[in-house]
């Protein structure tokens, strides 16, 4: 856990699944830090300066150092804070199968998910449809009969999937589909990871008011509703 000397600071943007990622991170670790909300169309000095390759969020400053990247900062957060809460597995093959969904995640996930929320009806967005929920498949797949993706504890690829369910909502008005009915095993999982784990259930936001902001965005992009 954090001691007294050290500095923690967030900068990071309420809707982003990233950012949620490392929120829900720190909060399993106990670490005290500092949130700063960035206005992502008027980003802040310090962001520019922390983040100057990529200029997103979120970014972790530790004791004035930067870390960016979202599936890094979580391992980083594990490692630095590793006497609460473990998020990876020890083993080391149990590690890198974990690191490949997150990254699977990020991918796929993210990708189609975006596709499904900001782009037109078309074509481009029946196929994100369709690769959305076959990813859900296979997630429902690599979970099993387990609790969790980490097994019997809450862990790494857990952490890196949850933040999708606030977005959940907005998945289901725009693609015109009902993910429970797709993959029932997948919601209940992360029910238990809410009503189980107050990291969880503290951090994602009301998947209304996400759909309120994704309605703000499509506005934007001059999309109908």
């Amino acid at each position: 856990m954090a001691n007294q000397l050290e500095e923690v600071m967030l900068l990071d943007f309420w809707p982003s699944m990233f950012g949620m990622r490392v929120r829900i991170a720190l909060a399993e670790k106990g670490v005290s830090y500092e949130y700063r909300e960035e206005d992502l169309r008027n980003k802040s000095q310090l962001l520019l300066k922390m983040n100057p390759v990529h200029k997103k969020i979120p970014v972790l400053i530790h004791n004035g150092k930067p870390i960016c990247e979202s599936s890094i900062i979580v391992e980083y957060i594990d490692e630095v804070w590793k006497d609460k809460s473990p998020l990876f597995p020890s083993d080391t093959y149990d590690k890198a199968r974990a690191r490949f969904w997150a990254d699977f995640i990020d991918k796929k996930v993210y990708q189609n998910g975006r596709t499904l929320v900001f782009t037109a009806e078309g074509e481009e967005h029946e196929a994100a449809k369709k690769e959305f929920i076959d990813c859900l498949k296979l997630f429902e797949g690599e979970l099993g009969d387990k609790p969790y993706f980490g097994g019997d504890s809450f862990g790494y690829v857990d952490v890196s999937l949850i933040p999708f369910y606030s977005w959940f909502h907005s998945y289901e008005i725009y693609g015109k589909f009902n993910i429970e009915q797709e993959s029932p095993k997948l919601i209940a999982w992360a029910k238990r990871c809410i009503q189980n784990n107050q990291s969880v259930s503290n951090t994602l936001p009301d998947s209304l008011k996400i759909l309120g902001f994704v309605q703000i965005v499509r506005n934007a992009f001059g999309l109908c509703e």
